[in-house]
C-alpha cells in the first residue's frame, strides 16, 4: 500500500508519518551514525519537515513503514542548496518542475529479499508520482555505495559534479530525468512495477 502526505503543517501528528519517523531514526541514526535531530528520543525530523514536503510511504498489510522517501520543492531551501552546494559543478538545479528526494528509507527489519523488492516498489512510485504530477527531474545528495546504484538502475540519470567527502563520508550529486520512457526503462533492469492507486493525506480544508 503506498500513502502520499502532502500539506500536513505537523507531520508528526499523522500516524503513518509517526512510523516513518521512527523508521528513519533507525536508519539514520542508529544504524549510519548521522548527526541529525531526533525527538523524544524515537523520532527524526529536521528543519524540511514542514508542511510544504511531501511523503511518498509503503506500507505493509497490517500498515507498518516498510519504506518511505520525502520530496523537497527545489524553488525552497532544500538539503543540496543548504547543506551541499559545492557538490555540483554547476548551479544547483531548481524549478517548478525539479524536486529534490530525501531521506530515501527502508525498514531496517525487512529481510534482504523483501527489502530489494520494497525498494523496487518506492522507486516506481516515485516515478509514477513525478508523472502524475508534471515533475521532469529529480536532485539528490547520495553516499557513494548507494549513488552507484541509483546511476545504475538504467534511468536518465547524471552526477551533478564529482563527489566530495563529508564529515567522513564520501557524498555525491545527482540529476535524474523523468519522462514517459522512465518506467520501460527501469523494467529493462527489473526495478519498476505497477502499482496500484495511493491513498493522498492532506491538510483538512
Amino acid at each position: 500500500m503506498l500513502q502520499i502526505a502532502e500539506r500536513l503543517p505537523h507531520p508528526l501528528a499523522d500516524e503513518t508519518l509517526r512510523g516513518m519517523f521512527e523508521a528513519r531514526k533507525r536508519v539514520f541514526v542508529d544504524l549510519l551514525k548521522w548527526d541529525v535531530p531526533v525527538l523524544e528520543g524515537r523520532f527524526e525530523l529536521d528543519q524540511f519537515d514542514d508542511e510544504h514536503a511531501v511523503y511518498l510511504v509503503v506500507r505493509g498489510e497490517s500498515g507498518e513503514h516498510l519504506a518511505s522517501a520525502r520530496l523537497l520543492e527545489t524553488t525552497r531551501p532544500h538539503i543540496l542548496d543548504t547543506l551541499f552546494p559545492d557538490l555540483c559543478a554547476v548551479a544547483v538545479p531548481r524549478g517548478a518542475d525539479v524536486r529534490e528526494i530525501t531521506r530515501f528509507c527502508l525498514d531496517r527489519r525487512l529481510s534482504a529479499e523483501r527489502r530489494l523488492a520494497v525498494r523496487n516498489v518506492l522507486v516506481s512510485a516515485l516515478v509514477d508520482h513525478a508523472l502524475a504530477r508534471g515533475i521532469l527531474v529529480y536532485t539528490g545528495v547520495a553516499e557513494f555505495g548507494w549513488l552507484q546504484q541509483i546511476l545504475a538502475f538504467g534511468w536518465r540519470c547524471r552526477p551533478l559534479g564529482l563527489p566530495a567527502l563529508h564529515d567522513g563520508q564520501t557524498l555525491g550529486a545527482l540529476r535524474i530525468e523523468i519522462s514517459a520512457q522512465t518506467p520501460a526503462l527501469l523494467a529493462r533492469n527489473g526495478i519498476y512495477t505497477q502499482a496500484s492507486e495511493a491513498d493522498t493525506v492532506r491538510e483538512a480544508a
